[in-house]
């Protein structure tokens, strides 16, 4: 089935989603997959050709019809989701009628692909190569190999048919190459209506100001965090320019922008919406004060909404992240509250896409409930140790029924574990864990590496310790890599190794870790990293990756001008703006009870921005009053302005 929706010819894409085969294992998710993307790309301005369950005949004429789109276009993209599989190092995408038996010459045991309805991955990169601008191509197809259960075993030896696709290095210049995981390996189908890797991108690719070297480095990170580590995307780039999928300004986190909204338009529903996912989350206090302040308004009046912004400017708030989060009950609510909104006909689009999000299920509820509030593997933002012992025993059922239905993703394991801990039976809690690490889970190998160094409930021993974070390391957490680092750079457990352990936060950076960037950055203004001047790119990047101590950081250097920048009381306001709407609240109480740490240039420039918000009417004058105070509330409870702090 084909189908295009209409952008710009600037931005072309081709999506395929291939899951009804006629001679191979029926998928589950490609067509919801390549749907999705087709839909979302074409919010992003792409002119978008849709193929599901498409055959030979037609994957032919669409790779055609898009090379002759690409001759004219500034970006090209292509992102298939199906059966895909590698043979003597070369890549093949399978139609829905591919038929490899009659490819198969079983006198010298080798195989004649062209034969077999397949279509050849250089195929796909030869068209794009006939786009003068950015070439992009997304491949969710590294699913078991089709063809070890079609051709004997001794043609399989002879014709070397693996797992997973085959490395394909961008070698033509502008071009990026994404494959859902590493050349070899198999992806997962994913356990909602779409595999990990393009739920990953889904989330992340309309994040505004994001490039697309930290949306891969993004997606990467999520893809290892919902499966522990056992599915690791990788890529191959050539580009020369920054791409960026939207250019805009850079935003807030989902999370401080629906707090934000919620906030901003006082509804109860959103407000529990919130709460409902981000259990420990950086606003929850302010979430209850605000619920409590509703109920208590609507006991008096009857009413559940006080807004503050105007109405266009409150349904574009929550159209973008309705957008980024692809949460269901956003766009309901959307529509609900602006049924002949700006974004309605798009939002209408988008519920057509999503399924109802299923709060019963035992995978979300373990989630919920076992995840550990500073695990960076984790996609949900945790449940801290005392909230989980009250619920022990509901998220022990939850995460047993979700190993039982996801038997190949061992973090299940790892998070039953906490939950049989939180309820006292730690023997069981730490055979789940080994379990669980001995099929390469990253969080269990860091609890138990976390557990054997601190000895708690344990004997302590070092060296099992360190064995362990030396395979979490290994197997790429960040958190292992920081843990480890900090061990070296404290030389208690181990010998001193400062030069090993900024090797391992530099690793952890590259991989996306907020921490270890904000940390790396630390270690710039002492001199240890680089020099001085390194610490502002450290701080701004950190930010980036959701660390929040970057503003207040990068902030203190262009308000004191020291690490080699240049004193900037301008651009020291829009980071601690920026940051007052972000964090949990720090900036604001720092600003408020400590404003004589700041310069009187930096705390005008602050008074300028709120008064152009409309929330601060006293004199610019660099002195910090109840007014100043107030309009910083206001700012952060829901006033947020990003056109005001942007660069």
């Amino acid at each position: 089935m084909a189908s295009t929706a209409t952008g710009s010819p600037e931005r072309v894409a081709l999506v395929v989603g291939n899951s009804g085969y006629e001679l191979f294992e029926h998928l589950e998710n490609p067509i919801n997959d390549a749907t999705d993307v087709a839909a979302t790309l074409a919010e992003l301005q792409f002119d978008v050709t849709l193929l599901t369950d498409a055959d030979h005949a037609q994957m032919k004429s669409g790779l055609e019809a898009f090379g002759e789109a690409a001759r004219g276009s500034e970006v090209a993209l292509f992102y298939y989701a199906g059966h895909g599989f590698q043979v003597s190092e070369r890549n093949y995408l399978l139609p829905v009628d591919a038929d490899i038996a009659p490819a198969i010459n079983q006198d010298d045991n080798t195989l004649a692909l062209e034969k077999g309805n397949t279509v050849d991955l250089k195929e796909v990169i030869d068209r794009l190569e006939l786009a003068p601008g950015v070439r992009l191509v997304f491949l969710d197809s590294c699913r078991d190999n089709p063809v070890a259960g079609l051709i004997s075993d001794q043609a399989l030896v002879d014709v070397d048919a693996q797992k997973g696709l085959a490395e394909v290095k961008a070698t033509a210049p502008n071009f990026l190459i994404s494959y859902a995981t590493a050349p070899g390996d198999v992806a997962f189908d994913g356990m909602g209506d779409n595999s990990y890797f393009t739920e990953a991108f889904l989330r992340n690719v309309t994040t505004p100001g994001l490039s697309i070297g930290d949306l891969m480095v993004t997606v990467r990170r999520d893809v290892r965090k919902a499966t522990g580590g056992r599915q690791i995307p990788w890529d191959s780039s050539s580009l020369t320019d920054n791409f960026y999928f939207d250019g805009k300004a850079p935003s807030l986190s989902q999370e401080t922008m629906l707090w934000q909204i919620a906030a901003d338009t006082r509804e109860a529903k959103i407000l529990e919406l919130y709460l409902e996912l981000y259990p420990g989350g950086k606003h929850e206090t302010n979430v209850r004060s605000a619920i409590d302040e509703i109920d208590a308004v609507g006991a008096e009046t009857g009413e559940r909404s006080l807004e503050l912004l105007p109405p266009e400017q409150q349904a574009e708030r929550l159209w973008q992240v309705a957008l980024r989060s692809r949460m269901r009950s956003l766009f309901e609510i959307y529509l609900e509250r602006y049924p002949d909104g700006a974004r309605a006909e798009n939002a209408r689009a988008m519920l057509d896409t999503l399924p109802p999000r299923d709060e019963s299920s035992p995978a979300v509820i373990c989630e919920r409930l076992a995840t550990h509030p500073n695990d960076s593997s984790a996609r949900v933002s945790g449940n801290p140790y005392a909230k989980l012992k009250a619920s022990a025993l509901t998220a022990i059922k939850a995460c047993r029924a979700a190993m039982d239905e996801f038997p190949e993703l061992p973090h299940y394991a790892s998070l039953l574990a906490r939950a049989h801990a939180a309820a006292g039976d730690i023997p069981r809690a730490l055979e789940l864990y080994d379990l669980a690490a001995a099929q390469g889970d990253l969080r269990a190998l860091v609890s138990l590496a976390q557990l054997y160094e601190a000895g708690t409930n344990v004997p302590a021993d070092i060296d099992r310790a360190m064995q362990y974070y030396r395979q979490a390391v290994a197997g790429g957490s960040t958190d292992a890599m920081i843990n480890l680092a900090v061990t070296l750079f404290q030389g208690d457990h181990l010998p001193r190794d400062t030069d090993r352990a900024i090797r391992l936060l530099q690793r952890a950076s590259e991989e996306g870790a907020g921490k270890a960037t904000y940390n790396l950055g630390v270690l710039a203004l002492e001199g240890a990293v680089g020099t001085p001047e390194d610490a502002i790119g450290y701080f701004t990047r950190s930010i980036t990756m959701g660390e929040d101590l970057g503003y207040h950081s990068a902030a203190i250097l262009y308000d004191e001008g020291r690490g080699g920048v240049t004193p900037d009381p301008a651009r020291a306001a829009r980071l601690l703006l920026r940051g007052a709407a972000e964090d949990g609240g720090a900036i604001v109480q720092n600003l408020v009870t400590r404003p004589d740490t700041w310069s009187p240039d930096t705390i005008s420039a602050l008074q300028s921005v709120l008064s152009l918000a409309g929330y601060y009417n006293s004199s610019v004058d660099g002195v910090a009053n109840e007014a100043f105070s107030t309009a910083l509330q206001t700012w952060r409870n829901g006033g947020y302005v990003a056109e005001l702090v942007t660069d």
